[in-house]
This record gives structure tokens, sequence and C-alpha cells, in this order.
């Protein structure tokens, strides 16, 4: 036998029956939810054309994608995001369609050293997108979504930090920094690496006051207030737009009731040629990476040939399992309310009781082993079954509850009422 025939891969893993239960039970919570907010669901392709991923804004580095060859030599990946094919449909398969359009998707992505998924290379995202809205109403929107489905999803201590790219991008306007430049100093303000910033900027020339002002960006965030102490010092156009957009979008979420789950955070800079606007990250207790993250990014379906401005968030939902395990939430596992076992003669009365009992809405198993009701016991009792229904015949039932140890005589007139 191979030596690797019974491992699997670095980076993936078996889902078994209980924690698989727990995650299906997840998924469907956030359908449910993302239905309620008017989203259709969409699934694309688990392989597509390197070429789709493939562009100047370099949204995801090809170092990371699983990649091979076709019969015909073309390159084609595994899916390593899901927004990217969801634009790709927007702009091909929905482009007659009025707009704004509401997508949602639950799915599995593949990349190489995924840190966002624990260091796996296979993990499900749940995610949405509003395609053909600029408005800010369609950022909030957004938001409260991501908001709804923490909520949906069992994890109780969150918070979502929210960030405007374009204010970061006005400023650099008046640094005269080259574009090289601004994408370290972006990168070194996500990280809030305040020495190498200090050092940064104190090699090139340009106002004191402006130079204050990227200094102080990494220790720009808190509450709302934040943005009205930094339109007092900024005097860029673009900026001061950007701001106004933000304070928007905040003031539309404490509408929503939402306002103790956001902070502003202006030195969250992620990609400034994949975001246009408002951007977020979600964090909770017990994991060190986002467990949410979106944000508005208008220039993306236009690579697929069609201009459309666009806003949406994607979840990672093995991230929000760790989380719940980590923060000891308990959670539905798998459970059967019933076994039934019967001898040859009472088959048809066993069958006849299963399929009522679970038009009912129960968990009923039905007895393979061919056991007498003693094994049987002990079977269910190492499954954490409740109870045993034993049929002798349709006048000869008996109910065993394994917690009470009582047993009680019924029949089937008893169990199938009219």
């Amino acid at each position: 036998m191979s030596k690797w025939k019974i491992y699997t891969p670095e980076g993936v893993q078996d889902i078994l029956f209980e924690e698989c239960y727990i995650k299906r039970n997840l998924e469907e919570k956030i359908r449910k939810l993302f239905r309620s907010y008017g989203y259709f669901e969409i699934e694309t392709p688990s392989i597509e054309f390197y070429d789709v991923f493939c562009s100047d804004q370099d949204q995801i580095p090809q170092e990371v994608m699983f990649k091979f060859f076709d019969q015909q030599g073309r390159i084609l990946v595994l899916r390593p995001d899901i927004t990217i094919p969801v634009a790709r449909v927007t702009a091909t398969k929905y482009k007659d369609l009025d707009q704004p359009l509401r997508f949602f998707y639950i799915d599995k992505t593949y990349r190489y050293n995924e840190l966002g998924g624990g260091k796996q290379k296979e993990f499900t995202q749940a995610g949405v997108e509003i395609m053909g809205s600029a408005a800010p109403e369609s950022d909030a929107e957004v938001i409260a979504t991501a908001i709804s489905a923490m909520q949906a999803a069992g994890v109780e201590n969150f918070q979502l930090d929210i960030g405007q790219v374009e204010f970061f991008k006005g400023l650099m306007e008046e640094t005269g920094l080259s574009p090289q430049d601004s994408e370290q100093l972006r990168v070194l303000i996500d990280r809030k690496d305040y020495l190498a910033i200090e050092e940064l900027v104190r090699n090139h020339s340009m106002r004191d006051d402006l130079k204050g002002l990227i200094l102080n960006l990494p220790s720009l965030f808190g509450s709302i207030d934040v943005i009205e102490k930094v339109e007092k010092v900024t005097v860029n156009e673009r900026s001061l737009r950007a701001l106004s957009n933000l304070r928007e979008v905040i003031e539309i979420l404490e509408a929503y009731g939402l306002g103790r789950y956001i902070s502003v955070d202006l030195g969250m800079l992620q990609s400034l040629d994949y975001y246009t606007g408002i951007i977020f990250r979600g964090f909770t207790y017990g994991v060190g990476f986002p467990v949410v993250s979106g944000g508005r990014y208008d220039n993306l379906v236009e690579q697929f040939g069609r201009k459309c401005p666009a806003t949406g968030f994607s979840m990672g939902i093995n991230m929000v399992m760790t989380a719940l395990e980590r923060q000891k939430i308990e959670l539905e596992k798998p459970v059967v309310d019933s076994l039934v076992c019967c001898n040859k003669e009472g088959r048809s009365t066993a069958f006849r009781i299963c399929k009522e009992l679970r038009k009912q809405g129960l968990t009923v198993e039905m007895d393979i082993t061919g056991y007498g009701i003693d094994a049987v016991k002990q079977y269910a009792a190492s499954k954490g079954i409740g109870g045993i229904i034993y049929i002798l015949d349709e006048e000869n039932i008996q109910v065993h509850n394994l917690e009470t140890h009582e047993v009680v005589k019924t029949s089937i007139s008893e169990i199938i009422k009219d």
C-alpha cells in the first residue's frame, strides 16, 4: 500500500460528522439570513481560467494559486476567491438586468498558505456582493449584513473597524511620493509600524502639517469623533470627500442601531489598487485574523468589459467555527431522538412508525444490527440516543427511556394518531 494512501495532504482535512453537522448548520443560518436581505445565491466553477484572476491590480498573488493545465495547454486555477468570478458573471451573464444586483455565495476557495483560513489550503467563504450601486446606503447595507451574519453565526463579542482608502490616496497626491514609496508607506501604516513610517517620511520633503498627519495615521482610530478631528487638519479635497462619505456610512449604520459594533480606523489600508472607497474588517476573541472583511471595489467589474460600481464582504466560515470553539459557545450537535428495533413480524409496523415520527420532525434510526434488546440498549447509550421503540407487533410495543430507565407499553394506534 502506498505510503500516502491513508493521509490527506497538508492544509486540507476530513471534516467528521459532528464538526460537519455544526458547519452545515452554520452555513444554513447564514444562507437564510442572506436571503432575508434580498440576496440571491450564485455558484461559480471551482476551476477557472488563470486569466480571470490575473490583472494589473494584482488582487491575488499568483504564488498563492493552485495552477495546472487543460488539454489545450491553457492555464487553469482552483478558485482562490469568489468575488472576482461574481464580477465576471455580472459583466457577462447579467449585463442586461436592471441594477442594483444582490448576490450571495457560500462555497470553498483554495490558496497556498492562506493565513486567514488558519493556514488551510481549502476553506469555505460566505459573502454578499451588491453590483451597480455607488450609494453610501449600499456600503452601509453590506456592513449591516456582515454584522447580522456574525450574530446569526452565534459570535457574541466582535468589532468591525471601518476605513476609507480614498482618504489616504488624497494625502499621497500632496506628498509627491512615487507609487512604490506610497505602497511601502501603505503597508507600514496598515501594520502600524511607527518607527519605519517615521524613517520613510523623514527621508522625503513634504509640508510639516502633512507629515504630522501621516505620522499619526496608525493611531487615528476610535469613535466617529476621529473623523471630525481629522477634518480640521485636512485640506485635500479628495481626502475630505472620503471623510464625508465615511461619516455618512457610519450615520446610516447608527440608524440601523448597529453603532456599538463599529469603530473608525483611518490607518486600515488594504490594497489601494483593488479597493476604491469604504473598507472594513471584523475581529472577535480567540482568532488573530479578521473573521470578515470587505469594502468597495468600483473598478473590478470593468476588467470584464463593463463599468459597474460594487461593494461586498466575505466571511471565513472556518475562522468563525474556530472562534466559536475558543469562546466555548455551545453549539447544537447531531442527535438521534429514537432508535426503532423489531423482530421480523414487526417490520411493517416499525417502518410505519419511523415514517410517522420523521414526518413530525424527529430523527429516527432504524436498527439494522439484529441484536437483542440488551445489546441494542448498549449501542443506543453509546451514541447518546434518548430512547428505544421495541416492536413485537402492532399491539405489543415497548418504549424504553434510556435516561430514566422507564419502560412503557403501548400500541401503534397510540403512537400514530389520526
